[in-house]
């Protein structure tokens, strides 16, 4: 039997009545943009993450562009980004025609090492952006710190941790702002793009809210250069359903995640290190091997689907050619041997018990550490 990487089909499937009467109640509103469903989901989704405010937009990468746009971040301003992430999160600021300053990982992690923001600062830092990357927090309060001591903004990119908790409060919250993502494979996906912006300060959730729909407060009335990224009233419904749902799901994502760890050969493997502190929510199973293309390659074989986040980090990017980023050597090896196994609320443990066997069977050699 074929274990496929990600299983969006089965979910919704289960959901098909809640979500056709969802899609219903918006055909027969006849409001497709900003209307009652927007606005109940960006309540319930505040409340869910701890925040006094949430801005529905078009997509996760607008939410973080939005939010340096809301605090006047811009050309001349550099802000610390992890080197090890998505390059959505760099492409944020280099829209905003900032600078993205790269800093290293933690090696046990893989998020942003907040020992080494402090020498990344100069006079030009306005921000930080760590990233909850896998669906584990960053380690807020040492990077709140450095903030704090240097006047810069904290900006969460949450896009891969929704419900993930960081000393027992949620993600989202614990910045000055946030930005999340519901593409279709995130923990809470629509059936579409979407993202959110969260935050407890009103002045910028209201900057926010004038960016995304042309720099437009009231009809025609145009106080600045805004744009037109907004989450509709479709997928607003779509997601105050799966968002019922999302706790229950997180859950199942736990226990598989505690499949692994028992399961998988951790002589052959680097396992994923979970602090104390964290509770993550696990959009990735990320482990590190050796010999990454073989090893998917005897996987394929064997009727498992795998992938790998991210094979080139950003700096690596064509699209990034031309600045000196710096030696980045720890984003460089994650890079050739982070391979990502299959986690799914509807995966059974029999799955993850085949997974672990066919990486047993894979050829390995030991790892020293």
């Amino acid at each position: 039997m074929k274990i496929p990487f990600l299983d969006l089909k089965t979910p919704h499937l289960q959901l098909q009545d809640e979500l056709t009467a969802a899609m219903q109640r918006v055909l027969a509103s006849g409001w497709f943009i900003a209307g009652p469903e927007l606005e109940s989901f960006e309540a319930e989704f505040a409340r869910y993450c701890g925040a006094a405010h949430c801005v529905g937009v078009g997509n996760g990468l607008d939410a973080l562009h939005l939010l340096l746009r809301a605090y006047g971040i811009g050309p001349g301003d550099e802000v610390l980004v992890p080197s090890n992430t998505f390059v959505a999160t760099w492409l944020a600021v280099t829209q905003a025609g900032a600078t993205p300053v790269p800093v290293e990982p933690d090696a046990a992690t893989h998020n942003i090492d907040p020992a080494r923001l402090e020498a990344a600062v100069t006079p030009r830092t306005r921000a930080i952006m760590p990233v909850h990357l896998y669906g584990q927090p960053a380690d807020m309060d040492p990077i709140l710190a450095v903030a704090r001591r240097h006047g810069l903004v904290v900006i969460e990119d949450a896009a891969q941790a929704q419900g993930a908790l960081y000393k027992g409060r949620p993600v989202g919250s614990l910045g000055d702002a946030a930005g999340t993502s519901f593409y279709p494979g995130k923990n809470l996906g629509a059936l579409g793009d979407g993202g959110a912006v969260l935050t407890s300060d009103p002045a910028i959730a209201d900057k926010v809210r004038r960016l995304r729909n042309y720099g437009s407060e009231q009809k025609y009335k145009h106080d600045v250069l805004g744009y037109n990224s907004r989450l509709d009233e479709l997928q607003a419904a779509f997601l105050r359903v799966k968002l019922q749902r999302l706790d229950a799901w997180n859950v199942q994502r736990r226990a598989l995640a505690d499949a692994y760890a028992r399961a998988l050969p951790a002589d052959l493997l680097v396992l994923p290190q979970v602090p104390a502190w964290a509770e993550p929510v696990w959009h990735l199973y990320v482990v590190r091997v050796a010999d990454r293309e073989q090893v998917q390659a005897r996987l394929r074989a064997q009727g498992i689907d795998t992938m790998v986040h991210y094979p080139i980090p950003p700096h690596l990017q064509a699209c990034y050619a031309g600045p000196d980023w710096g030696a980045l050597p720890l984003a460089e090896t994650l890079a050739r041997e982070v391979l990502s196994l299959p986690l799914y609320p509807t995966m059974e443990t029999a799955a993850v018990e085949r997974v672990a066997a066919a990486l047993r069977d894979a050829g390995l050699a030991p790892r020293n550490g």
